[in-house]
């Protein structure tokens, strides 16, 4: 069924590519959305049903180079810029 729904919906190039191959897929793929978007994590594994440790062993890697954006969040609860924070 799963196969049948993805050729009604995909283009013909998209249901021959790996693309929402499972429906774990889209599920995965709304997870690492919110992680990306700055979801507080615990939010995160509230509407996944996941585990703090769970939501760190598989996402994880999502994180990494984010330090910019961490940086600028940090700088803003601070409320001061990247320029006065930043020594030269």
């Amino acid at each position: 069924m799963w196969q049948k729904a993805r050729e009604k919906a995909l283009s013909a190039e998209d249901a021959a590519s790996p693309l929402a191959e499972v429906p774990y897929s889209l599920r995965h793929a709304g997870v690492s959305l919110w992680i990306k978007a700055g979801v507080d994590p615990v939010e995160v594994t509230r509407r996944a049903g996941h585990s703090i440790a769970v939501l760190w062993k598989f996402y994880a890697k999502i994180l990494r180079g984010q330090e910019h954006r961490a940086n600028q969040l940090t700088y803003d609860a601070l409320g001061v810029s990247e320029e006065a924070a930043t020594p030269e």
